[in-house]
């Protein structure tokens, strides 16, 4: 055994409540090291002949270079000690507790892991149950719709810069409220709509005004009750690392300097403040963007001016949370607070921190309840467009973040292919629509809250950053309405077979050689298999011909076709979305 690789600490990663009563416990060991693990457990105060058990451990994920065990025990104790049981192939047996490791199983409890029951439950992690696996839709408010009269040359211009205005307005978004029902989204969700000069507001001016080119509170108002009485829920993009240089605090430092009553707003070097094209600002900024100076939220004026904006809006609005802009580069302690007081307000709420890499610390039940999943957008892309195109690479990521979060983040985590930060996900495989659609399915058919960039349903195009953010396809004679009946159809499918995203998964492969990835989940008496096949021609199926495949609605021939997916169900689905 490779006793480096194994792992296991007592905090909220390895070891935290389900629920009263019901835990999880994990352990880390080196991909293939064992063929068994075993968790042996007793009550700390109280006789160990009286509250000794034995529990088998599931081998519940993998990635690269890791296996992942977890067992799921009930506990009644003030506090549980434990120790594992791992043998290996050759019927090497080890056992592991409080960070040694010994040769015979662990009778001194004071050598053992300790995990106190009340202080666990206490810390649990409760997410907004409304969220779960629900299908978010990402919309650039100035160029998604307009309730203005714009021409089809402006509209459609391509590509597009970012001074390009094409009257984008909160008005248009109400006025596309029935679309967005009919194909199936759950939850809006809006890049910043308060003032500012940009087209794209991340450099905000005023926190508490709508900008005028978009309209007014009482719209946002409006479009909240609307998407409300349809069955759907709204959230805001809260930029919070920085502000523009127009933001009052900015505005004051600027003039005053050093005798700004602002001055531990921002994080100034030196006077007078500059920010000149290839030099490095004399304040922080976000990127090096001197246009977009770093607020400062250790300072509490600070800190106590965002959390109000965060609050005034659902309050005023009853939006339903925030998305949170460039969120690792702000402090755990202010998103810790930040959690507790937007929960006050309002209970269920959505925190959704942006993060392009791994973001475990923020995720462990005292900070945010989502992230952005780019490590699933990157999977996607590397399997669909990449030079490491192998199925079992893709599932060694989703392993690692299985292996490395919380049970119920699964259900929870934004998965995309693209956003207004990112080229069109269309764009990048060459606008192929077999490949868009294969992104799609993997987006839709797995747990998660799968978040669809606008425009991307209807085979929009776009290169990076601002090329992707041209104005949404609303002529039917632009769009892939091919492509908008697949969005339809997977989505129905996702409300209609619940094995899907809350199944168990009991089976995954990987078949390289021929670009498959196959997966089982099951869930009371029905299971479902689903089959992607990432590669050009056609793959045979044998042992699956014959079974009903739900996206097309017809019998399984055994046969996918480039780029192509399949859903088999064993049970008839409920007809009803």
């Amino acid at each position: 055994m490779e006793f480096a690789a194994i792992r296991h600490f007592e905090d909220k990663r390895y070891c935290y409540a389900l629920e009263k009563g019901r835990f999880l416990i994990r352990l880390e060991t080196k991909r293939g090291d064992l063929a068994r693990a075993r968790l042996h457990t007793q009550e700390k105060y109280l006789p160990a002949s009286l509250t000794k058990q034995t529990h088998e451990m599931t081998l519940a994920c993998t990635d690269r270079y890791r296996d992942y065990y977890e067992a799921v025990v009930d506990i009644d104790a003030v506090c549980l000690r434990y120790f594992f049981e791992m043998e290996d192939a050759e019927g090497q047996t080890l056992y592991f507790g409080g960070h040694g490791f010994y040769s015979q199983p662990i009778q001194d409890a004071g050598l053992m892991f300790d995990c106190p029951q009340t202080l666990r439950e206490e810390e649990r992690f409760l997410l907004p149950g409304w969220a779960r696996n629900k299908v978010v839709y990402q919309i650039f408010p100035s160029r998604f719709a307009t309730d203005k009269e714009v021409s089809d040359a402006a509209w459609y211009q391509a590509p597009i810069d970012h001074a390009a205005s094409l009257q984008g307005s909160l008005r248009g978004v109400i006025q596309r409220l029935d679309y967005l029902r009919e194909l199936g989204v759950d939850i809006l969700y809006m890049t910043p709509v308060f003032r500012s000069k940009s087209s794209h507001k991340y450099d905000i001016d005023d926190y508490y005004t709508i900008d005028p080119s978009f309209g007014t509170k009482e719209d946002l108002k409006e479009l909240v009750r609307g998407a409300h009485d349809r069955g759907m829920y709204v959230v805001l993009d809260g930029v919070f690392n920085h502000s523009s240089t127009d933001f009052f605090a900015f505005r004051d430092l600027k003039e005053k300097g050093s005798q700004s009553e602002y001055r531990s707003w921002y994080y100034a070097d030196h006077f007078p403040l500059t920010a000149k094209r290839g030099e490095k600002p004399s304040y922080k900024t976000f990127g090096y963007a001197g246009e977009m100076p770093k607020l400062n939220l250790q300072n509490k004026a600070t800190a106590d001016f965002v959390i109000d904006v965060s609050a005034y809006w659902i309050r005023e609005c009853d939006i339903d949370g925030w998305r949170l802009d460039v969120a690792d580069e702000i402090s755990h302690s202010f998103w810790k607070r930040f959690r507790r007081e937007i929960k006050a307000v309002k209970p269920e709420a959505l925190i959704v921190g942006e993060i392009w890499h791994f973001a475990g610390d923020f995720l462990e039940g005292d900070e945010w309840d989502s992230v952005m999943n780019y490590p699933f957008r990157d999977g996607v892309r590397e399997l669909i467009a990449g030079e490491d195109r192998r199925p079992s690479a893709f599932f060694e990521k989703l392993g690692f973040l299985r292996g490395n979060l919380h049970r119920e983040l699964e259900g929870y985590l934004w998965n995309f292919i693209d956003t207004h930060d990112t080229a069109r996900f269309f764009h990048t495989v060459g606008r192929d629509p077999r490949k868009q659609r294969l992104a799609a399915a993997l987006q839709l058919l797995l747990p998660g809250m799968p978040m669809i960039y606008y425009g991307d349903e209807v085979g929009m195009d776009g290169g990076d950053d601002p090329d992707c953010r041209r104005g949404m396809l609303w002529d039917p004679a632009r769009q892939d309405r091919d492509m908008l009946a697949w969005y339809q159809r997977l989505i129905r499918l996702r409300r209609q077979a619940p094995v899907l995203t809350e199944g168990e998964l009991v089976c995954q492969q990987g078949e390289d050689a021929q670009g498959l990835l196959i997966m089982k989940r099951q869930l009371g008496g029905q299971c479902a298999t689903l089959v992607f096949h990432a590669k050009e021609g056609d793959v045979s199926l044998p042992e699956l011909r014959g079974k009903r495949e739900v996206i097309s609605g017809k019998v399984f021939s055994g046969t996918l076709g480039g780029y192509e997916a399949a859903v088999l169900v064993d049970e008839e689905v409920n007809k009803t979305p």
